[in-house]
């Protein structure tokens, strides 16, 4: 057999350079958002050439959109939240789910990237909205069966992305390092009339 036969597939070590590049992306874009961060930046930082950045993913914002990608979707655990207790403490185990979700170190830098970029990137303010609105939250009130399920999706998830500019960007003390269960315990409410209470909307209002 000639020393070239019967190879297939990406030269060896391929996946372990698309690693590196991902796992520096994940750390730009969480430090300096989309438009702070360039191909050659991030290839640097990964010990490769910017051809290979290219090779891997083609543009920046395919390569945002990959680094960006949850490592698991988080929907799945929904049906599991609203079984798992009393219906009038739904909002504050959904608040300590997502915080706990968020605070994991193979996470973390995907949510910071992707809030750090949303008031910039159109791509990343839709990933922003994918990560709550019409994400976990839209499949949690959808459950729920309430008529409006999408107004109170949106309304929660605001909350929730407040949450995660103050925590995760501006690192807004002490709300950056109180736990997930203090969390939860002081914005389960809130999120909980969302979720399940009266929003006040007028008498007929067909989101009512």
């Amino acid at each position: 057999m000639s020393p070239g036969a019967g190879r297939t597939g990406r030269r060896p070590g391929s996946e372990d350079t698309r690693g590196r590049i991902l796992d520096a992306a994940r750390a730009a874009f969480g430090e300096r958002g989309y438009d702070g961060v360039s191909i050659r930046q991030i290839a640097a930082d990964a010990g490769v050439d910017p051809a290979l950045v290219h090779h891997y993913f083609g543009t920046k914002q395919r390569l945002f959109v990959a680094a960006t990608r949850f490592p698991f979707d988080p929907r799945e655990a929904i049906a599991g939240l609203v079984a798992d207790g009393p219906p009038d403490r739904l909002g504050e185990r959904f608040v300590r789910f997502v915080i706990a979700l968020w605070d994991r170190p193979d996470v973390r830098p995907t949510v910071t990237g992707v809030v750090r970029s949303a008031t910039t990137d159109p791509g990343a303010a839709a990933m922003a909205r994918r990560l709550l609105a019409e994400g976990p939250l839209l499949a949690l009130t959808t459950l729920i069966r309430l008529p409006d399920a999408e107004l109170r999706a949106a309304l929660a998830s605001s909350q929730l992305m407040g949450i995660a500019f103050a925590r995760y960007v501006l690192a807004v003390e002490p709300l950056a390092s109180i736990s997930p269960d203090e969390l939860g315990a002081a914005v389960g409410p809130v999120v909980q009339r969302y979720l399940t209470g009266d929003l006040g909307l007028p008498a007929g209002d067909p989101r009512g």
